[in-house]
């Protein structure tokens, strides 16, 4: 029988992209039931790695029996000294840029990422994703998933979420913002590292 998999995050974009990723298999995705109601771990982890198995492992325990799924993800810049990396969904916050503001946290994440960039030629960055796997407070195992582009000095596009209007996939000459639900299944970090999670829970018989 097909696993159900819960995903510790209401995050409407990671939904939509670990659905669309599924969509052609027989695993069903559905969120944590409660989310909102558990208070969230400290994400103390240096890294996405530790990142994801401390959310999964935690938000399992909360859901006995079930195998839940948590990611880590975010954008690395190699000119920027791999930052936002881990802090990501963080960028503005941490540099207490523009504190007061009406706009969005991913508006004001893109700003700063701009601004740190203003001067700097090479554009070259990466999506990176780690996802976890754990039932009943154990990690039972991980994947990564990874998309190369570049980031561009204005936004463009309407759809996804975070760094998407910036992050410029040279080889379809979008941004992953002007993309296609489908496409993105293709070629986003999310999408391919939950391709591989469940490659190996059917080679494992994980249910």
């Amino acid at each position: 029988m097909p696993p159900t998999l819960y995903v510790a995050s209401s995050n409407p974009g990671k939904l939509r992209d670990f659905r669309t990723a599924a969509a052609h298999t027989s695993v069903e995705i559905l969120p944590l039931p409660n989310l909102a109601a558990i208070p969230a771990p400290e994400e103390t982890g240096l890294t996405f790695a530790e990142n994801a198995r401390l959310k999964a492992e935690f938000y399992s325990r909360h859901l006995p029996g079930q195998l839940v799924i948590a990611d880590d993800s975010g954008l690395e810049v190699p000119a920027l000294q791999n930052h936002p990396g881990v802090r990501s969904a963080r960028y503005a916050e941490d540099s207490n840029y523009l504190p007061n503001s009406k706009l969005s946290n991913d508006t004001r994440n893109n700003l700063l990422l701009l601004e740190r960039m203003q001067s700097i030629p090479n554009r070259a960055a990466r999506y990176f994703c780690v996802l976890s796997l754990a039932r009943d407070g154990a990690e039972i195992l991980s994947a990564t998933g990874e998309v190369p582009g570049e980031i561009l000095t204005t936004p463009r596009g309407s759809s996804g979420f975070g760094y998407d209007p910036l992050f410029y996939l040279p080889q379809i000459v979008k941004t992953m913002a002007e993309i296609d639900l489908d496409t993105k299944h293709h070629l986003s970090h999310r999408g391919a590292a939950l391709r591989s999670l469940l490659e190996t829970i059917s080679q494992n018989g994980i249910a």
